[in-house]
């Protein structure tokens, strides 16, 4: 099915839901980009309910953005030809609208997520930010982490390794360190295949001391090119 079509069958399937169920929904869109499974290959998201900033701390005030991943729709397809379009994007948008419903029922999630969401955002602004906070987010599998579309690759280690290995989407990758480079690392990966709609991000960090209590070195963070080392088994 073509983004347009997709698109259009969308639409139509929100106008059959009530609209109580909407309160607090900003929009409901549909994104040509495919968001594959941060460890198992050929397995994609379909579609995502993303809370946005509290502005009034009310939980009855939470506003969510519910986005379907078209990219994630096709690429399913191509891998089953039974896949049932309709079937699945009517799963996929009432799933991620209860996602909002009980958002809204839990405000000390939303907070915690609202924290990572602006820590985040001082992070891509190149400005000083909690080293922990990608912690605050969503937790997809152990030692992943999502925030606000990004993905944190969480790894406790007792130096900074000059090399490190990751998989991604069931495939096995390796990143250079640079010489200069400090922990806590933030690490900006390219050149990953399926990457997310956001950024893939590996973080390199200690595991917490009590002397971290008195402050730390501000994280290193940079931008660096990946190869891969063949297929996770």
């Amino acid at each position: 099915m073509e983004l347009p079509a997709f698109e259009a069958m969308v639409r139509r399937m929100s106008t059959t839901i009530p609209s109580e169920y909407f309160d607090g929904i900003t929009e409901v869109v549909v994104s040509p980009r495919a968001l594959p499974h941060p460890v198992r290959g050929g397995i994609f998201t379909l579609g995502e309910c993303i809370p946005l900033p509290l502005e009034d701390g009310d939980p009855e005030s939470v506003q969510s953005r519910v986005v379907l991943y078209h990219g994630s729709f096709r690429a399913l397809a191509e891998l089953d030809p039974g896949f049932d379009w309709e079937a699945e994007a009517w799963e996929t948008l009432t799933h991620e609208l209860r996602h909002h419903v009980e958002w809204r029922a839990r405000r000390g999630e939303l907070e915690s997520l609202d924290r990572a969401a602006e820590q985040n955002f001082a992070r891509q602004d190149g400005e000083p930010f909690d080293p922990a906070f990608h912690l605050d987010g969503e937790q997809v599998e152990p030692g992943v982490w999502h925030v606000e579309g990004d993905w944190f690759l969480d790894f406790v280690v007792a130096d900074l390794p000059s090399e490190w290995r990751f998989t991604w989407h069931g495939r096995d990758y390796q990143v250079s360190l640079p010489q200069d480079a400090w922990l806590p690392a933030f690490v900006s990966i390219e050149g990953v295949l399926d990457p997310p709609p956001g950024e893939l991000v590996v973080v390199l960090r200690r595991k917490p001391r009590w002397r971290d209590l008195l402050g730390s070195r501000a994280p290193w963070h940079g931008v660096i090119q990946v190869r891969e080392v063949g297929s996770a088994t």
